[in-house]
């Protein structure tokens, strides 16, 4: 799967992927129908004419698409109302093309009329339709692109938001291990130095937010790593990670938030602290990735309490979902004394109408 961004680019959608030209194929099957039906009254070769219809509207929209998918790369380089006007003319033109070659062949090899009576009624209908729906669809192309790109630049400002909120509490932590550390055990303090700043070096590298799953859990690894130091014995962890498809694509700083939220809310706020598990689920079209760690009984007040507002789990909600095109890949819930995180991962098919 490709990072699915499309901040460059026309407002068209690949016309080259399967996905688009399934949906033309069904729109373009509907409008036979609709073609049909307005006929009255009922005839019996009613089916002969919706198969009629049905091969002649694919055709248009077949050769439209395939026109368009031709000139993407030029259609990319224009600005939007080029774009527009081109297409449209590409479409009408393409239009008028397989009419004049439809109405040859039925007057040369097809029985019957059954695209209307004269030729230069048929030309006009036909592109008259062909006007309008074309019309219809580059309005919403344009319309679905301009909300995309709202969705994107949110994320975007999300994610910033979320390194700003993330980086000084964590530095805070850290600054105070590094100080604990630095006379009973210089080793330590030197590698939870090490471990900051790559961790640091990892998160602020500018990838447009964009990472891998390898990446993300290397940067869990170095941050569990620095905790487990600062916790000692009260932090304990189940990592179950090492054999998940380390190639997937996804937003940067999904894992490592909520892994920060488990300590800040479950570990630090119970006398014996506790396990934070880190374990996958692989499908054949999504993977799962569990994040589970024990929280205090509601009733009980001991030790401080911290009221979280779910800021980072609302970013990376909406930031997967922006990236994905899909809602509802983060779950999230408490299970008895555990509270339990589930993000999922969408790799079974490509979404090629999104490229970076």
């Amino acid at each position: 799967m490709s990072s699915p961004d499309q901040t460059s680019g026309s407002f068209l959608p690949d016309f080259c992927g399967a996905r688009t030209v399934f949906v033309v194929v069904l729109l373009a099957e509907l409008l036979a129908i609709v073609l049909t039906l307005s006929h009255l009254p009922y005839q019996r070769e009613r089916l002969v004419e919706l198969a009629m219809y049905s091969l002649f509207i694919q055709w248009v929209a077949l050769s439209c698409i395939a026109i368009l998918c031709i000139f993407r790369q030029h259609l990319n380089a224009l600005k939007d109302y080029q774009v527009g006007v081109i297409s449209y003319l590409i479409s009408l033109i393409t239009t008028f093309v397989v009419a004049e070659l439809a109405w040859w062949v039925q007057n040369k090899w097809v029985s019957g009329d059954y695209f209307g009576h004269g030729h230069g009624p048929f030309v006009l209908r036909i592109l008259g339709i062909s006007a309008i729906v074309w019309a219809l669809a580059l309005r919403y192309f344009y319309v679905q692109f301009q909300l995309r790109q709202q969705i994107v630049a949110e994320a975007e400002s999300r994610f910033q938001a979320l390194q700003s909120r993330i980086k000084p509490h964590f530095l805070f932590n850290c600054m105070n291990t590094i100080a604990s550390l630095i006379r009973r055990n210089p080793a330590a303090a030197e590698q939870v130095v090490e471990d900051l700043a790559d961790l640091f070096r990892v998160s602020l590298q500018d990838r447009h937010g964009d990472t891998t799953l390898q990446e993300e859990l290397d940067l869990c690894r170095r941050y569990l790593r620095i905790e487990q130091l600062r916790l000692g014995d009260r932090l304990d962890v189940d990592w179950r990670a090492d054999d998940l498809p380390g190639h997937l694509p996804l937003p940067a700083l999904i894992l490592q938030p909520l892994l920060e939220n488990a300590i800040y809310h479950g570990i630090e706020r119970l006398p014996d602290g506790g396990r934070i598990s880190l374990y996958g689920d692989a499908g054949t079209k999504r993977l799962q990735i569990h994040i589970e760690n024990p929280v205090p009984d509601v009733t009980d007040r001991r030790g401080p309490e911290h009221r979280g507002n779910k800021l980072a789990q609302d970013n990376i909600d909406q930031r997967l979902t922006a990236f994905f095109e899909q809602a509802g890949l983060l779950r999230a819930g408490r299970e008895n004394d555990h509270y339990h995180v589930t993000v999922t991962i969408p790799y079974g098919n490509e979404n090629t109408d999104r490229r970076r």
